[in-house]
């Protein structure tokens, strides 16, 4: 009698495989490092002389997994570690002896007569340098050396050696019959034959047809093609029926089926038939757990792990969609677990102004996770813009310059590829900038299209360089309920606020525009850029000289504008009121003290900074109840007029104060000082000049 020697796997790893572990390890995993369940598969038709293959692929994770078609399955276990030393110095011997005392509880409880597939597992350790896409691996097949060595009571011969070409064909018909009654191919079945041709039965009923073992077979399909040597499958088989029926039979005959195709031809004779002795063990000797082998060699058939190196393979831009994101899903491991990344992500965002303000933003936005940026701007970038505007280059100040809004969305899309940026060249409409008839037409086909923008996008950013040019967009945003972000600057100050968004079309009670020194408001309730205001905004820009007619700040200024504006949008969307998130103050300092509702922390109306004290506050203030961009009666004539009340406003001056009963307010009251500040001091509605772009 000749020991039996096997034919161990070898593993297969589909690159999907690696990119799905990614996503895992990334966005479910994190920093947990408990076993995971997974799924691969083998075939046993491969050529002469090809090892035995284990492969695991991009399903290898789905619940519902089945093997693919004439495959079988191959559970396992995956141990993702967190770092490479954790890889390194994890004791693989302990690992291993893990798995194989399942599998012999399991040989040993009979659970595998119903679940045979038990018999077939494997264990993957990996670690994932998601940095560098280096992906180091090792696989073990876990097999018990159970008996401690096996052995042919008779030799194997080939299955067309042992039965008559018409026996041959029925066994092969009634194999394919069984195996295509099921949804799963099976690795073990058992085969008998009661003189009527052969039948192929479930695992299970091996115990009822072993009474008689000269008429019945244990079939597995061997994933060998080596001559002489069966695969890993047949190894752990070996070890169950020793296990259950040592003292009972003397051999059991194994069909260890090789289904392969020969130039085209199918070759089922090639399977191997083989009696398989079963030792009398004493008692003792089955009752100690066996030891467990099946770490996998590597390439150079030693034994230690693998690595994979998928960064030149892998496409350029897939590589930097997953590299972009990194930081934010790293930030959800420890820090911020129910942070809603495709919340944040899916948000469409439009950047009216793309000047210092709005390069900073798009920048920002882009490192938040959002991937369309809409810039729109009516300016070409000049000389003096490159060093302070961050999407310019030099190159895009020659021969007259590009045009601002084109540039800095071809600029995100060379950061990185998978933006959906798009430039809109487009002059806004501004009160106290007359129209006349020679433009009227271009006109209203720039309110068109500005309308068309805003209804397409979730948030505004207002960045532009006037004061009355917010004006147009904050009415269209206000009518159409959408968050708007404004960011405006002085010299060593900023202001940021977000405008509050209705909660239904209908009117909204208003309180005046006093600051709320305690208590918090609703962001239904809250005011927008011109609430402070107590005249329509105006041209800005008449009898100014350059340092007037530009915004002179100190050059850090437009950073820490910008980075605030595109931090308190993200921090609307993560609230879980969304645009209706009370405002938090500086007045009300419990915010310092209580939870925050919102996982980024408090959600203020505006942030009022002063880089010469290096101080901010938070105020807060509601509707304005005769605001000349967001009042009722201004929303309700921009919806039942439309252009007409567009126009109006462009063209009369005093039009929106006495609509709004501004005026008849100021004619009411003798406190003229009052009024002579609302145009000029710096923060009655924001900085009297806004971004940079000259």
């Amino acid at each position: 009698m000749s020991h039996i020697q096997y034919a161990p796997f070898s593993s297969a790893v589909d690159p999907g495989f690696w990119q799905i572990l990614t996503e895992k390890k990334l966005n479910e995993f994190g920093l947990d490092e408990s076993h995971q369940t997974i799924n691969g598969f083998y075939s046993n038709g491969n050529a002469q002389g090809i090892p035995p293959q284990m492969t695991v692929d991009y399903a290898a994770f789905n619940r519902e997994w089945k093997p693919p078609p004439r495959s079988f399955p191959v559970c396992g276990t995956l141990c993702n570690t967190n770092t490479i030393e954790k890889f390194r110095e994890m004791d693989k011997k302990q690992l291993l002896s893990g798995v194989g005392q399942e599998l012999w509880e399991d040989i040993t409880s009979g659970k595998v007569l119903e679940h045979p597939e038990k018999l077939c597992r494997f264990v993957l350790l990996t670690f994932s340098d998601l940095k560098k896409y280096h992906y180091y691996y090792w696989f073990a097949f876990p097999a018990l050396k159970f008996p401690e060595k096996s052995v042919y009571s008779e030799p194997p011969r080939a299955l067309q050696e042992v039965l008559p070409p018409e026996k041959l064909s029925a066994l092969a018909e009634a194999y394919d019959s069984y195996q295509s009654s099921r949804s799963t191919y099976a690795t073990f079945f058992v085969v008998s034959d009661d003189g009527n041709g052969p039948i192929i039965a479930d695992f299970k009923e091996l115990d009822k047809l072993v009474s008689s073992p000269e008429n019945v077979m244990v079939g597995v399909c061997d994933p060998s093609a080596v001559q002489g040597y069966p695969g890993w499958p047949v190894r752990n088989l070996l070890s169950f029926l020793t296990y259950r029926y040592t003292g009972k039979v003397q051999s059991i005959k194994v069909l260890m089926v090789r289904d392969r195709t020969h130039d085209g031809v199918r070759d089922f004779g090639q399977s191997v038939v083989a009696s398989i002795a079963i030792p009398a063990l004493e008692k003792e000797d089955i009752l100690i757990l066996p030891e467990c082998v099946g770490w996998e060699k590597n390439e150079r058939s030693k034994m230690g792990p693998r690595m994979v190196n998928l960064s030149s393979s892998m496409d350029p831009t897939r590589l930097a969609e997953s590299a972009v994101d990194l930081n934010l899903r790293l930030m959800r491991w420890r820090l911020l677990p129910d942070l809603e990344l495709d919340k944040i992500g899916s948000t469409r965002c439009l950047v009216l102004g793309s000047g210092t303000l709005g390069c900073n933003v798009a920048r920002l936005l882009m490192s938040w996770g959002i991937r369309h940026i809409t810039m729109v701007d009516n300016s070409k970038v000049s000389y003096s813009n490159p060093v302070r505007q961050t999407l310019f280059t030099f190159q895009d100040c020659i021969n007259g310059g590009q045009p601002k809004a084109k540039a800095a969305a071809a600029s995100l899309r060379n950061i990185f590829p998978g933006m959906q940026s798009e430039g809109i060249s487009l002059s806004i409409p501004m009160p106290g900038h007359a129209i006349t008839d020679s433009v009227l037409e271009q006109t209203k086909e720039d309110v068109k299209k500005l309308e068309s923008l805003i209804d397409a996008h979730d948030a505004v950013f207002l960045l532009m360089d006037t004061r009355e040019s917010r004006w147009l967009p904050t009415v269209v945003a206000a009518a159409k309920r959408k968050i708007v972000i404004n960011a405006a600057l002085g010299f060593d100050t900023f202001l940021v606020l977000r405008h509050g968004v209705r909660a239904d079309d209908g009117p909204r009670k208003r309180e005046g525009a006093s600051a709320i020194p305690l208590g918090r408001i609703r962001g239904c309730e809250l005011g927008c850029y011109f609430c402070n205001d107590v005249v329509a905004p105006g041209n800005s820009t008449r009898d100014r000289t350059l340092d007037q007619q530009c915004t002179v700040t100190r050059p850090g200024i437009s950073m820490v504008a910008s980075a605030l504006a595109v931090e308190l949008l993200v921090s609307v969307l993560q609230h879980p009121l969304g645009s209706d998130a009370e405002a938090d103050t500086s007045a009300n300092e419990d915010h310092l003290v209580r939870d925050a509702e919102c996982s980024l922390g408090i959600v203020p109306h505006q942030i009022r900074g002063f880089l010469a004290r290096f101080h901010q506050i938070l105020p807060a203030s509601r509707a304005f109840d005769m605001c000349t961009a967001c009042s009722d009666v201004v929303l309700n004539k921009y919806k039942t007029e439309g252009f007409d009340f567009l126009l109006r406003a462009f063209n009369e001056p005093g039009f929106l104060e006495d609509l709004t009963g501004l005026t008849a307010m100021q004619d009411a009251t003798d406190d003229a000082e009052v009024w002579g500040l609302s145009d000029d001091e710096e923060f009655s509605s924001g900085p009297g000049s806004m971004d940079m772009d000259t």
